[in-house]
């Protein structure tokens, strides 16, 4: 049995430790926390010990991996901390607020052979899941556009960054895994209405080889959450809805024989069946922890690497700049 710990009991933290609690294969043996009061309820109602200083955790539990859900200015100093101790991590997205900092979490990793995970969680969102099984099974034909969807209230636990940071890479990375594409060029138009210290709202342009346009809207100025993912290819429409796990097919109901000439203009898009389909429903946040288990039982690759999410931290490190110079900027990797 596996000996875990979750750093930073927050509300995702919160969520990790209460994963941890269910899954039989390990045993949540702390939790740390830099707020007192936070990291003892915690601890009393996950039933483990708790402690404010994460490294004194560390040492005195010898865990054999850790999620990391601190804020994302700290993810550095926390995570190499956790890897140098021998520790294998599962730290929450994005892997770092700069680039440099997540290639020094990455050597860390590789140094200390450790594992390192990076959760980006809708991945495991069995509608994603199923689209992109129906995308590899060639449902679609050719991809012609990706459109992403992530607006809402603004989350005041977050603090140290924007909008683009804290949920652009969730985007980017499920561009670049139902594809198997990277961006190569982007533009974005940003704005700060109501986040005190950062933008707060994204209207991002993605250009993928292959002809593969892309686009973000992401804002925390809206009062309801809206979490959608459209795929438009030659064969029809995909559509997921993230919040209730749904995905929906719109068929393109092309005209194949054309009988007299005039029918030439109908040719090309008409509208045709919709299929909702049916599938076992579950939280993604279990079905990610489990893949990090896993891949520490197993001795196998994290499904989402530090390498996977450096490259959805660098193209969202991009939108901000576009945004800020209105330049249209190039992904080089």
């Amino acid at each position: 049995m596996l000996k875990v710990a979750v750093i930073g009991v927050g509300s995702m933290g919160n969520n990790h430790a209460r994963v941890y609690s269910e899954l039989p294969e390990v045993k949540l043996v702390a939790v740390a926390d830099s707020d007192d009061q936070t990291v003892e309820n915690a601890a009393r109602h996950w039933r483990t010990r708790a402690y404010t200083d994460f490294q004194t955790m560390l040492a005195n539990e010898k865990p054999d991996a850790v999620s990391v859900a601190v804020p994302t200015a700290v993810h550095e100093t926390v995570v190499i901390a956790a890897l140098e101790a021998g520790v294998h991590v599962m730290v929450e997205k994005p892997i770092a607020s700069t680039l440099e900092a997540g290639r020094r979490i990455i050597a860390a990793a590789q140094k200390t052979n450790c594992k390192l995970m990076v959760g980006h969680i809708v991945r495991f969102n069995p509608a994603i899941q199923l689209l992109k099984q129906k995308l590899d099974e060639n449902q679609i034909g050719r991809i012609f556009q990706i459109v992403c969807r992530r607006i809402g209230p603004f989350p005041t636990r977050v603090q140290d960054v924007g909008v683009i940071v804290d949920l652009a890479p969730h985007d980017v990375d499920i561009m670049r895994y139902i594809t198997g594409l990277n961006p190569i060029r982007v533009y974005a138009e940003i704005e700060q209405r109501l986040h005190t210290e950062h933008e707060d709202l994204l209207l991002g342009l993605l250009r993928f080889p292959d002809k593969v346009a892309g686009s973000l809207e992401i804002n925390w100025l809206t009062p309801t959450k809206v979490r959608d993912v459209f795929v438009l290819g030659e064969r029809g429409l995909f559509r997921v809805d993230d919040l209730t796990q749904d995905l929906y097919f719109y068929e393109n109901a092309q005209v194949d024989k054309v009988i007299w000439p005039a029918l030439q203009t109908l040719k090309g898009v008409r509208e045709g069946p919709m299929i909702r389909y049916s599938f076992q429903r579950y939280e993604p946040l279990k079905a990610e922890l489990q893949a990090f288990i896993n891949c520490v039982e197993k001795d196998i690759p994290p499904p989402v690497s530090g390498e996977d999410s450096l490259i959805s931290l660098h193209v969202s490190l991009k939108l901000i700049e576009s945004g800020q110079t209105n330049q249209v900027k190039e992904i080089v990797l």
